[in-house]
């Protein structure tokens, strides 16, 4: 190492003495470090579109998409049946309540139980070495619940041909039954082979929506061991809601009454809604039929009935925020969402581009037809209790924030670009240019002045003294250049209130035709200083239609579109129940789930989510951590310790 070097970086130099005091704890750390390096890289696991439906996702994230059933495959190969390796399976997934099933209904005997403890242990001890061999004894010791750290070491490094060492192996985990933490056990060792199943999880947008527990989603999010979120147009809707846009909280409460769900804010966020409610039900004794809930399961016609009210009474006023918007941002270009406004009251029509429409509706009893958009005294009043409930929640601040802290409009990845919606571009191909207070911005600067713009209105919420500042969390909901939405304009008005669905149609941002050509995708990895032969686009948010026969892989293997329908809701559109990726050591895997039925047919029924796995690329030879983002951290340590070393044999940094 040249000495000028390291008098270049003294000062740095000098920080790093701190944590590595001499030559000896420098080189060990080196050393430490360049093994590391060679090491096969961990397996991520990439989720898009999840919308809510909490049980789907929860098992998908226990499973792994499939990889600790796979892991189990290898360990035991034929000499346990696939009933028993389902069982196992089960209870990795889901150890708590297999083992409450199993205590409530069991009858065996003692010594049957004894019996199935010893299995079940040697067995998960199999499966938990599998999945950690790719990591260090010091990764996998922190994974480690204090409780039985010493004991799972023990166990983990059970060598076969030892005859005192079985011995010893066997006697732990006897004393383990013997002393009744069979349970507790086994739950702890099934809790560190999902972790170190998958060593990171990107989700790739709309988190919230449509399915009823968002809420247990983002709880579980919160608890995990390494990720990284890319914010949806779903999701971006509710952060502006925890932000104070009062659009955005209007939009929330329509969609969860549009769905059934308004128990989601009341009862799981704890949002009090009886401003809104008794406003809807003094103001609207007529509801039509597109206002009640698409879902009605378990809900009383009372109930069904004020979901309807509210529903109607959210959108009329989030119609004429709207006009608001269009008004104060016309660089948001929502002129073509003035639609209030151009109703014709008296006929109960509209006139847009041109076609006479007739209007869907048996009232407007709340709107001033001499001034469509103004909002009474009453609504005025109840926009600004919502907007104290949802500022002041902290259940939703604290999932919210935690959408800030973890995600972002894109991600980049070991090579890889992690977006949900599109980059937006002109019907020429070229990057759409959008002009923000003077300054022009495309490609990669227009979603990161997006990200800028938004941060500094979420860290501001509790002072904005002006509405306008909150709009941005609108535009990229729904305007006609958001990164996030991806369309040239959003229908709602025309959904609600015009039967001919001609008029429903959302025209695509030319994104969508031109990124199915390879060209195109490698001149957005370019533009994101990604390699365009190695690096891929993994999207979401637009519904692959397999059952239309369309492949989420496209564009000569650049582009992997993962949105296959975990949704519910759109299940019947896609043909399956959602895809995700895995991209581990030996390449890229793309999974095809079928249906879920439920956590408890798992549990009970040992139903397994069925997938069909299939090979997107096969790497040549073994990747490993050097070849990851992480590797490249660790090479670029490595060579400061170096330096490190050389201050101190040149004597310019004094050892200890």
């Amino acid at each position: 190492m040249d000495e000028s070097n390291v008098l270049k970086n003294l000062k740095y130099l000098k920080l790093l003495s701190k944590q590595f005091p001499n030559i000896h704890e420098a080189s060990t750390e080196i050393i430490n470090l360049e093994a590391i390096l060679n090491l096969p890289k961990g397996t991520e696991h990439f989720l898009s579109d999840v919308h809510g439906e909490d049980e789907a996702f929860l098992h998908i994230v226990k499973s792994g998409s499939g990889v600790i059933r796979r892991k189990i495959d290898v360990v035991f190969g034929s000499t346990i049946t696939k009933i028993e390796k389902r069982k196992l399976a089960t209870l990795v997934y889901y150890p708590k309540e297999v083992l409450h099933k199993r205590d409530k209904l069991s009858s065996k005997s003692e010594e049957e139980k004894i019996n199935w403890y010893e299995v079940t242990l040697h067995r998960l001890v199999l499966v938990l070495k599998e999945v950690s061999s790719k990591y260090t004894r010091s990764k996998v010791r922190k994974a480690l619940p204090e409780e039985f750290e010493y004991i799972i070491e023990e166990l983990l490094h059970q060598r076969d041909n030892d005859a005192d060492k079985n011995h010893y192996y066997n006697q732990v985990i006897s004393s383990i039954i013997e002393i009744q933490r069979g349970n507790a056990f086994i739950i702890a060792i099934s809790e560190v082979i999902q972790q170190l199943a998958i060593d990171h999880l990107h989700i790739i947008g709309d988190i919230y929506d449509r399915g009823p527990n968002p809420d247990i989603i983002m709880d579980k999010l919160i608890e995990y061991h390494s990720l990284d979120i890319q914010w949806g147009n779903h999701d971006i809707v509710w952060m502006g809601a925890a932000a104070g846009s009062k659009i955005c909280i209007l939009n929330v409460i329509r969609i969860c009454a549009r769905y059934g769900q308004l128990n989601l804010l009341e009862e799981n966020y704890g949002i009090n809604l009886l401003p809104i409610a008794k406003y809807a039900i003094d103001n609207f004794k007529v509801v039509e039929d597109q206002f009640y809930p698409k879902t009605t399961v378990d809900m009383l016609d009372d109930e069904i009935l004020m979901t309807a009210q509210i529903n109607k009474a959210v959108t009329l006023m989030l119609f004429k925020k709207e006009e608001k918007i269009a008004d104060r941002h016309p660089e948001y270009e929502f002129q073509n969402r003035k639609l209030l406004s151009k109703i014709n009251f008296d006929h109960k029509t509209i006139e847009i581009n041109g076609i006479n429409y007739e209007i869907n509706a048996k009232d407007f009893n709340t709107i001033d037809v001499n001034n469509p958009t103004k909002l009474s005294n009453d609504e005025e009043q109840v926009l600004n209790k919502l907007q104290y409930s949802f500022l002041n929640n902290a259940h939703l601040q604290r999932h919210v924030a935690f959408l800030f802290k973890q995600g972002s409009i894109y991600t980049i990845y070991n090579g890889n670009l992690l977006y949900h919606g599109c980059i937006p571009l002109n019907e020429d191909g070229s990057y759409t240019i959008v002009e923000f207070d003077g300054v022009e911005y495309e490609g990669k600067q227009l979603l990161d002045q997006y990200e800028n713009m938004i941060r500094k209105v979420y860290a501001r919420k509790y002072v904005i003294t002006d509405e306008g500042e909150r709009d941005i969390f609108w535009f990229l909901w729904s305007g006609k250049n958001s990164s996030l939405f991806g369309k040239v304009s959003m229908k709602t008005f025309e959904r609600t209130y015009i039967k001919d669905k001609t008029a429903y149609v959302e025209e695509k941002n030319a994104y969508y035709k031109y990124i199915l050509q390879e060209d195109m995708c490698k001149r957005i990895l370019i533009d994101f200083d990604l390699n365009p032969d190695r690096g891929r686009i993994i999207n979401g948010h637009v519904p692959v239609k397999v059952s239309k026969g369309e492949k989420p892989v496209k564009a000569g293997g650049r582009l992997i579109v993962i949105d296959g329908g975990l949704s519910k809701v759109y299940q019947e559109v896609t043909g399956i129940a959602g895809y995700t990726f895995i991209y581990n050591s030996h390449g890229m895997l793309l999974a095809a789930h079928e249906p879920f039925t439920s956590s408890y047919d798992a549990i009970y029924n040992n139903v397994e989510l069925i997938s069909e796995i299939s090979i997107v690329d096969q790497a040549p030879k073994r990747i490993l951590v050097e070849d990851t983002d992480i590797g490249k951290k660790l090479a670029s340590d490595i060579e400061d310790l170096k330096m490190l070393v050389s201050a101190y044999r040149f004597g310019i940094i004094r050892r200890v």
